[in-house]
């Protein structure tokens, strides 16, 4: 194809009928047989399966103006990185001012191998004097248009969300791609989403990975509570044709099939093993999905989590016996909580409530807060006449010291225990995630000891993952605080709250 003063009219002109046909495009688009492509006859079934989604998607008039998500887990090797390449070259090739984002998990990532796969397929192309390839962005060779006709290679930052968060193409089309979407962080897929209230826009959204860990928003798109939301996919590598099947099945041989190696690398499955986790996965995914036992006289337990502002919440959960599930949590959000007077009149409005009929036995509150807020809260409430409540310090020697080192580590200890024992949760994200932060760390006594909060801040931080305290799993645990006793069978007569004979030290 000759060079072309006006490329607007050659792509309306040549292409405009694949403005809702990727894979028509991708089949016209590029010299399958030819040249360096001498091999290579045309996309895979599963790439033509992706690709015919996008098109059916866009050429039903119901569909087209809502926002498209899709996010494949997969093994490695099926050809997830050309497939990405080809739906950014066709969404520029057949929308006038198309905008394009791609980001990957890492800048190494992005500049080593997303930006040059991405480049290869550009100059493959037959229309590919369109186009402008550098190093952080592709153009269409149209005066005026450099703006806004483009694709972007974005780095992420964490603590400027914003800065990578790309910019709304209201009545056009928007196409954001992540590669090796498990390391990008919550914040900037949250971040990101905000475009996808523009009426009358083509937004299509996709997200390739491994899928290398068990929390985040790539697991909860393939794999957990979004999987719906985001038409999940996962690809064993096995399954497509020109993978290399003998060395995977070598690898089988070797690491095993339930191995995290051959469930991440090849399967595309998340690790089971849970990277050192105190909980791990399978054990949340057990207690979300299990059924509900409780019986009639075990007692209703509060367990409190205290904030002090910022990001974190004050959580109140609420258990009896195996039941963490059947009365929701009462969560105060981080900007609601610096005020402990505020906090105090919340939480004596759950010890004067009622839930399914019962009132609170005892209710175990977070007394290591900052600055005597926990303090005076707690003596507020005693102060209001409630005995069923009692102050427990996270950073207090455990009562069973020949086990665990702190009363956290004892409670966490406990709440594991119960949960092996057929303990069911709810399937709040925030609860799953918590629960699995924290990680062991040695002790000179071989005791059980968790990792310090700050510690674990940092480290998920490192990771690109929710750094934020484990506030709804420390307020679970806090239900495992002390033993409490049966509820006495009912009375005829009417009797007061349960006050502090109804636990046990």
């Amino acid at each position: 194809m000759s060079a072309v003063a006006n490329p607007l009219s050659d792509i309306q002109t040549e292409l405009a009928e694949f403005n809702d046909d990727p894979l028509g495009f991708v089949m016209c688009a590029f010299p399958w047989g030819e040249g360096e492509m001498a091999k290579e006859s045309g996309p895979r079934e599963f790439q033509k399966r992706f690709l015919r989604e996008i098109g059916d998607h866009l050429h039903n008039p119901a569909t087209r103006h809502k926002p498209f998500r899709k996010a494949i887990s997969s093994g490695h090797g099926i050809g997830k990185s050309a497939l990405l390449a080809w739906i950014a070259c066709w969404g520029l090739s057949t929308f006038e001012d198309c905008k394009v984002i791609v980001m990957a998990g890492t800048g190494d990532q992005l500049k080593t191998k997303t930006q040059p796969e991405v480049a290869k397929w550009f100059r493959r192309a037959v229309n590919s004097e369109l186009f402008e390839v550098n190093v952080t962005s592709v153009k269409v060779r149209e005066p005026g248009r450099e703006q806004t006709w483009r694709l972007d290679f974005l780095t992420w930052s964490e603590e400027n969300p914003q800065a990578s968060a790309g910019a709304h193409n209201a009545g056009k089309r928007l196409i954001i791609i992540y590669d090796e979407a498990v390391g990008i962080p919550d914040i900037i897929w949250q971040t990101q989403e905000g475009a996808f209230t523009d009426a009358g826009t083509e937004i299509i959204m996709i997200a390739f990975s491994q899928c290398t860990r068990s929390s985040g928003m790539f697991f909860e798109a393939t794999h957990g509570t979004q999987r719906t939301r985001w038409r999940a996919e996962v690809i064993d590598s096995r399954t497509v044709e020109g993978v290399n099947v003998e060395e995977i099945n070598e690898s089988i041989a070797l690491y095993g099939a339930d191995s995290d190696h051959v469930r991440v690398r090849w399967m595309g499955l998340y690790p089971l093993a849970g990277e050192g986790k105190f909980i791990d996965l399978q054990l949340v995914l057990d207690a979300q999905s299990r059924q509900v036992i409780a019986l009639d006289d075990e007692p209703l337990l509060a367990g409190v989590d205290l904030s002090w502002g910022g990001s974190d919440d004050t959580v109140v959960r609420f258990r009896r016996g195996l039941d963490a599930r059947s009365i929701p949590p009462v969560k105060i959000r981080g900007q609601f909580t610096k005020n402990p007077t505020v906090v105090r009149e919340r939480l004596a409005d759950v010890l004067n409530s009622q839930f399914e009929g019962r009132s609170v036995t005892m209710m175990f509150l977070d007394n290591s807060g900052v600055g005597g807020n926990a303090g005076a809260i707690l003596a507020g409430l005693l102060a209001l006449g409630f005995r069923n409540v009692m102050g427990i310090n996270f950073g207090d020697s455990a009562l069973r010291d020949q086990f665990y080192v702190l009363r956290r580590d004892e409670m966490w200890g406990g709440m594991k225990d119960w949960l092996r024992a057929g303990g069911a949760i709810d399937r709040d994200r925030e609860l799953a995630a918590d629960l699995q932060k924290p990680i062991l760390i040695k002790d000179i006594k071989q005791r059980v000891k968790l990792e310090p909060k700050a510690d674990m801040k940092t480290r998920l931080a490192k990771m690109g993952l929710d750094s934020s305290s484990p506030d709804d799993a420390d307020a679970l645990a806090l239900t495992f605080a002390m033993p409490v006793s049966a509820l006495p069978p009912p009375s005829p007569e009417p009797h007061g709250e349960y006050g502090s004979d109804s636990w046990m030290a």
